[in-house]
């Protein structure tokens, strides 16, 4: 048995069981821990996803499976309890019932259908806690953002070579990256719940749009969203019900219709004029740009006008990263309008 803990190491535990949770999905991840009034490490747990018990109650049940007194004990936990009935009943309650005197929570909720959690525990003379923790916002940034802004998290992905073109003058685009490129894209694709493509890439492409990583065996599937308002029957992403069709070229309506069933991340492959229109929609939170060491000179660029005339009003990057990946690079950023 594990030392007593702090309300930092209980908390940093909190935060590592919640990203044990799925990146995806309409809820956030979620950690909890629950240690007796001496510290004492006594339950944990973790959202698992839609329909399945909250970190709360998934660290209630623990301690109690151990025969665990939780009369005055605390709860750490990585987002501030709910309190509503949703798919499952209010944390509220369930702490309250539990015994548990006082609740320690990283990150105030800001769905407004949840949030206020914290009001209620201490109507009810718990103590309830909150000590912001960087890594606990962290591992909802995505979540938080949808919350925060009332629309899906937007990301913006493409392939490039070196001098910015997604396909040849012969409009060819199929393996411009390499293997370990490729392999993580469909990573990437497995943790967001919608990928969204227009008409003229199912046209010209027919895409598949699959999660297929290698190191995955059962890859979470995301929703296909085709955007436009030409039908394309018989293309490859109306294979099953797992598809919907967004007849608008509006990216704000089409992040409206997606917000209505609940999606809170949206992966935005293309093509250029699609990816164009969301980044002069200002919608686009984060870019994902796969650079392959390749020159064509002539063919289709990634992206096309964005009604900007000088570098004051370009779009930036922060929170860059650049990651190796074979021969190729990936470089994120998150998108901010401006110097």
């Amino acid at each position: 048995m594990r030392g007593p803990l702090n309300d930092a190491q209980a908390m940093d535990l909190a935060v590592s069981l919640a990203m044990l949770g799925p990146a995806y999905g309409p809820n956030p991840r979620v950690g909890a821990v629950i240690t007796r009034p001496d510290g004492q490490l006594i339950g944990e747990g973790f959202h698992r996803g839609a329909g399945t018990a909250h970190a709360e109650v998934a660290a209630i049940e623990a301690a109690r499976g151990r025969g665990e007194d939780l009369a005055g004990a605390t709860a750490y936990v990585t987002l501030e309890p709910c309190d509503h009935t949703g798919r499952t009943g209010p944390c509220t309650d369930a702490l309250t019932n539990a015994g548990v005197a006082r609740v320690v929570y990283a990150v105030a909720d800001p769905n407004p259908r949840a949030k206020g959690g914290a009001n209620t525990l201490r109507e009810r003379g718990i103590d309830a806690i909150l000590a912001p923790h960087e890594a606990a916002e962290h591992v909802n940034a995505r979540w938080l953002s949808s919350m925060r802004l009332g629309r899906p998290y937007v990301i913006a992905k493409w392939a490039q070579t070196l001098d910015g073109k997604i396909a040849a003058a012969d409009a060819s685009s199929f393996w411009i990256t390499g293997p370990e490129a490729r392999d993580h894209a469909h990573c990437t694709r497995a943790e967001v719940d919608v990928l969204l493509v227009g008409t003229a890439t199912v046209i010209s492409d027919n895409p598949e749009l699959s999660a297929r990583p290698t190191q995955v065996q059962s890859p979470h599937q995301p929703l296909r969203a085709v955007m436009g308002l030409t039908a394309t029957p018989g293309a490859k992403v109306w294979r099953d019900d797992n598809a919907i069709a967004l007849a608008t070229r509006s990216p704000q309506e089409a992040l409206a219709l997606l917000a209505a069933r609940e999606v809170r991340t949206v992966l935005v492959e293309g093509g250029g004029q699609i990816l164009t229109a969301f980044l002069r929609a200002g919608v686009v939170d984060e870019v994902n740009v796969y650079i392959a060491p390749a020159l064509l000179g002539s063919g289709t660029t990634a992206i096309n006008d964005l009604g900007i005339t000088t570098m004051a009003e370009a779009l930036r990057g922060r929170d860059v990263t650049v990651t190796a990946l074979g021969v190729d690079c990936l470089v994120t950023a998150k998108v901010t309008k401006g110097k």
